[in-house]
């Protein structure tokens, strides 16, 4: 890949990350009611499914679920399913209490491995995703180029971008702890709401 397409193909992913969608909620989410350095398990969760999602694309899945009816339905509903869930799990959620000494004992209260889960499940539960890399990617690759040249270039860079984005969203969302102790509640329920919007939209999707 030339320097010039490798340029283009970074401007479009930032372009790409800059659209909101749910893992960008949910870093800012997390980041609203554990702090930032909890968030980065978010972040990396959520990271490491795109990855995948963009592997899985360059291997010709997302040509697989266009074609197929069945299976895109069926990974439509296990994904919006799951981001139903999530959102009134955030609905249900206590208003958070951000304070410099919460913020530093986060890391063991928030249970990491929980968090880095469900960037990754919400990041990878988006059967649009797939089929939105699988029609994206092509108009980049370079012909004769081996699968894991382009993996590294295209997955390496998008994910590159993706961690950056979703950090600023963590640290503007610590920024704005003052307010949300006082209004947190209604907070985690506009949130709650709009990851149950998200899922429910997908059940609509098309190929």
């Amino acid at each position: 890949m030339s320097l010039e397409l490798w340029l283009v193909y970074c401007v479009a992913a930032i372009g790409l990350s800059l659209t909101p969608g749910p893992n960008g909620l949910l870093s800012l989410t997390h980041g609203a009611c554990f702090g930032f350095r909890p968030t980065i398990y978010t972040v990396l969760g959520g990271a490491l499914g795109f990855f995948i999602l963009i592997a899985a694309s360059l291997a010709g899945m997302g040509t697989l679920l266009a074609a197929s009816e069945k299976a895109f339905t069926i990974a439509k509903w296990i994904g919006a399913a799951y981001l139903v869930y999530l959102g009134i799990r955030v609905w249900r959620s206590p208003a958070p209490a951000i304070s410099v000494a919460t913020a530093e004992a986060a890391p063991r209260e928030a249970q990491r491995l929980r968090m880095f889960n469900q960037g990754f499940l919400v990041a990878v539960s988006n059967p649009k995703a797939l089929i939105f890399f699988a029609a994206f990617l092509p108009q980049f690759m370079a012909p004769g180029v081996s699968f894991p040249v382009q993996l590294a270039i295209f997955g390496g860079t998008f994910v590159v971008v993706e961690i950056v984005y979703e950090l600023l969203l963590a640290v503007m969302a610590q920024r704005i702890a003052p307010w949300l102790s006082r209004h947190g509640r209604w907070f985690n329920r506009a949130a709650g709401v709009t990851f149950v919007g998200i899922g429910a939209a997908l059940t609509t999707a098309s190929r």
